[in-house]
Formats: C-alpha cells, sequence, structure tokens
C-alpha cells in the first residue's frame, strides 16, 4: 500500500530552478532516501513537499487523501511529521513544553502522555533535562528534540532533513538506530541527506538529486555499489 504518491512537483525562487518535476512514492512503513550534493534541490523539494515554499505540482497523495492543495499548517493532520533542517526549537520553552506543542493536533488526554513516555524511552536524556531550556541543549540533544516533537503527533509519515548535521559520529549512530528501530516499528521514512552512507543505512529506496532534478533511483542496495554514487558520494 502506498503511503505518499508525489508527481511534477517543481520549486523556483525568481528565476532559478531549485527542483523541476520531481516524483516519487514512500510505500507504508517504507523507508526512502533522498542524497545529493548541497543545492542539489533536496531541501527544497522536502519543504515544497510540506507547502512550506511556493511550488506547482501535479498531484500529492497520502494514503486516502488528496493533499495537491493542502497548506503547510495542515499537513501534521493528515499523519505527516517534519523534522526540518537545523532543529527550530524552541529555545526559551523548557524540553518538555517543546514536546508537548508536538502534539498540539490532539485532544488533551492519556494518549499524550503515553506518547510522551514513548519519546522519552527512544531519548532518555530528554526526559532526565524535560526541565531545562531547549536552548541550553547541546545540537545532538536538539535534534532528538526535534524528532521527538515530530512524534508526539503520531505521524504515520516521517520527513526529515539533514538530521546528521552538525553533530558527532557517535550520535550519528544513536541517531540511525532511532530512525531504524522507529522504521522497524511501522513509522514510513523519507530521509533527505547530504551523508549518503547514514542514508543507505536507514533507507531501502533511494533517490539521487543533482542540478534540482532525480539523476538516479533505485534500491539503496543497489546505489551503495554503484562505481558513480561509491566515487561522489562515498569517496570511495
Amino acid at each position: 500500500m502506498t503511503a505518499l504518491a508525489v508527481d511534477g512537483l517543481s520549486v523556483h525562487y525568481g528565476g532559478v530552478r531549485a527542483a523541476h518535476d520531481i516524483g516519487f512514492t514512500v510505500a507504508a512503513g517504507q523507508s526512502v532516501g533522498i542524497i545529493g550534493a548541497n543545492g542539489a534541490g533536496k531541501t527544497s523539494t522536502l519543504k515544497a513537499l510540506m507547502g512550506l515554499v511556493p511550488r506547482t505540482v501535479r498531484s500529492i497523495r497520502f494514503g486516502e487523501h488528496d493533499l495537491t492543495r493542502v497548506p503547510g499548517r495542515k499537513m501534521v493532520r493528515y499523519g505527516i511529521g517534519y523534522v526540518p533542517e537545523g532543529r527550530h526549537v524552541f529555545p526559551g520553552l523548557p524540553v518538555e513544553k517543546n514536546l508537548l506543542l508536538g502534539a498540539y493536533i490532539k485532544p488533551w488526554k492519556g494518549s499524550t502522555l503515553d506518547t510522551l513516555d514513548e519519546v522519552y524511552t527512544l531519548f532518555p536524556v530528554l526526559k532526565d533535562m524535560r526541565h531545562r531550556l531547549a536552548g541550553a541543549l547541546s545540537g545532538g540533544q536538539q535534534q532528538m528534540l526535534a524528532i521527538g516533537r515530530a512524534l508526539m503527533s503520531a505521524p504515520r509519515l516521517m520527513l526529515l532533513d539533514e538530521p546528521s548535521m552538525g553533530l558527532s559520529p557517535k550520535l550519528v549512530e544513536d541517531i540511525v538506530a532511532v530512525l531504524q528501530k522507529l522504521n522497524r516499528d511501522g513509522l514510513a521514512i523519507l530521509l533527505v541527506e547530504q551523508n549518503a552512507k547514514l542514508t543507505f543505512e536507514v533507507t531501502t529506496e533511494c533517490l539521487v538529486m543533482e542540478n534540482g532534478a532525480v539523476a538516479m533511483t533505485g534500491t539503496s542496495a543497489q546505489l551503495r555499489e554503484d562505481p558513480r554514487v561509491r566515487q561522489i558520494y562515498l569517496g570511495l
């Protein structure tokens, strides 16, 4: 069953083409990656999908819903979580209030606290720091907070933009382990990354973007062994 189907997605900033005629699908419970160099159009594609930048698109479907004309502020209500590049936590609020803001679409009841407990189980450090201001957290802890906040809406699909940016290798390993667990538990993932090695570990299918267009597609295992990908993106 297809969770997300995107057809003909394009983004232009003035006369500059950031992404052109992008199309892909993410099946329910699947993990799909988008890799490419800086300026390839990865982040623009994700932001356009979420309705955060002006776009043209033939269609966006998520399960039984047509999201082609749904504004960005309502996307989360359909079961799509979003972790933006740069985390964008609320630095002046405590960790726990940041997390609870992620559940704003849900009625306040026991299920919200259950979800909060699940996030704390995934990221025990957030529970230990739940009363600390988010701005006082390290970059890695803020990344965990951004992922946890997106999980609070109980999404069926999670969009992540450069979650490894600025993190130490150990923290990258921790984020990879969490994403793999979430995917095993049934959460579909669309991951945008410059770190091709991380992407191939987390995803089963992958798109390679160059100059705003999809240059290659295939399984992550196939692309990992492709000579061009190995040379350009893995440095091998």
